[in-house]
């Protein structure tokens, strides 16, 4: 028993010398290569293995010819696993630089692909990772796309659409200043009409432009969607009316929400005037209010024959008017997009699918407690 303490014992001694030894070299070759490093571990471990064998052997006395034959066994061993160290080094290295090469492409601003060799199950998950980003960073180029090109479409028409009544406001002024108007009181009740059209118009950047710093004010209060609906479709019936629309809320539940009241009105009647505006003479716009698994659902169904699907992910944004059938003479596309702005800001969603006819517009909003 004491004889196998003691060889225990030197060869722990040799061991730990050599691993001592080895953690000075890693340490000072911390910023080499992993292949440097790998082989310092393979050097380490067949060291210490040679150092304890060595020391046991003093310890006992072995025959110089033993103490050969173990040196040279131990030796054999060294040249192997030194061998497979710098092989496996350079293989892990290889596949480092690899998908190195193909994170630099990524960062130029290209799409990652992932390189084909295999490699270690930390590179394969380093891999995966570098793929999910740079397809997130593919989306979010595309959404500032869309929005670059949304804030260039709506520098042009609400250039288009300010010029217009202005060079009529302009005229007509002139007119009245030279006295050659036929009818002054008319020409004074177009330019109110031009003059309120574009005070909407300002009203209305105002609005968005505080949706989009995140400074919208919400006062929110606890309100009956019946209510609510009632009070939309009293201010959107003489338009109706105007354009021979018929509009049908029968299928109003009165559900509490907790809403600010002025702010979810506006969002009611810029989605009523948007379906009466599309919804062709003796069409009916359907407004409806019901209870579902995500909260409250208000919905507004036109007569509009339908969204080309290209354009559906495209009808809130800012500035997006549509095709010329469904563009208006009026307005720059702001409408919708302030809708969305607001629900948003009511921790809700807004969404537009079509149907059979037409399309419907959906308001999910949190149910009240």
């Amino acid at each position: 028993m004491r004889d196998t303490l003691l060889i225990a014992l030197y060869a722990f001694a040799g061991a730990a010398a050599s691993g001592l030894a080895g953690a000075g070299v890693l340490r000072l070759i911390r910023r080499r290569s992993l292949t440097a490093s790998l082989t310092v571990v393979a050097a380490v471990g067949v060291v210490a293995m040679l150092a304890g064998t060595l020391a046991v052997a003093w310890a006992m006395f072995l025959s110089p010819h033993d103490l050969t034959v173990v040196t040279t066994v131990v030796a054999m061993a060294t040249v192997v696993s030194l061998a497979t160290a710098l092989l496996l080094g350079r293989w892990v290295v290889a596949r480092s630089h690899e998908l190195a090469e193909a994170a630099r492409q990524f960062g130029d601003g290209g799409e990652f692909a992932a390189p084909a060799a295999p490699a270690t199950a930390e590179l394969a998950a380093l891999s995966r990772q570098l793929a999910a980003t740079s397809a997130r960073l593919a989306a979010s180029r595309e959404r500032e796309r869309a929005l670059e090109t949304s804030r260039r479409e709506l520098v042009a028409w609400i250039s288009h659409d300010l010029r217009t009544p202005l060079a009529g406001l302009r005229a007509m002024s002139e007119a009245l200043e030279d006295g050659v108007a036929a009818d002054p009181a008319r020409y004074l009740r177009q330019m109110r009409t031009e003059v309120e059209r574009l005070n909407d118009m300002v009203g209305d950047l105002f609005e968005l432009s505080r949706i989009h710093a995140g400074t919208l004010p919400l006062s929110p209060s606890r309100i009956s969607l019946y209510d609510l609906v009632g009070d939309a479709l009293a201010g959107a019936d003489p338009l109706a009316r105007q354009q021979g629309v018929r509009l049908v809320g029968d299928r109003v539940e009165p559900l509490p929400v907790e809403v600010d009241g002025k702010e979810m009105s506006r969002v009611l009647g810029n989605l009523l005037v948007n379906a009466i505006r599309r919804t062709p003479p003796d069409g009916t716009v359907a407004v409806a209010a019901e209870r579902t698994d995500e909260g409250v659902t208000l919905s507004v169904t036109d007569g509009c024959g339908g969204i080309p699907e290209e354009d559906l992910s495209r009808v809130f944004d800012t500035g997006w008017r549509g095709t010329d059938a469904r563009t208006p003479p009026a307005g720059a596309g702001l409408g919708l997009a302030i809708v969305r702005g607001i629900v948003e800001a009511h921790r809700g969603r807004a969404t537009v699918r079509n149907i059979p006819g037409g399309c419907r517009f959906e308001v999910t909003l949190p149910a009240a407690p």
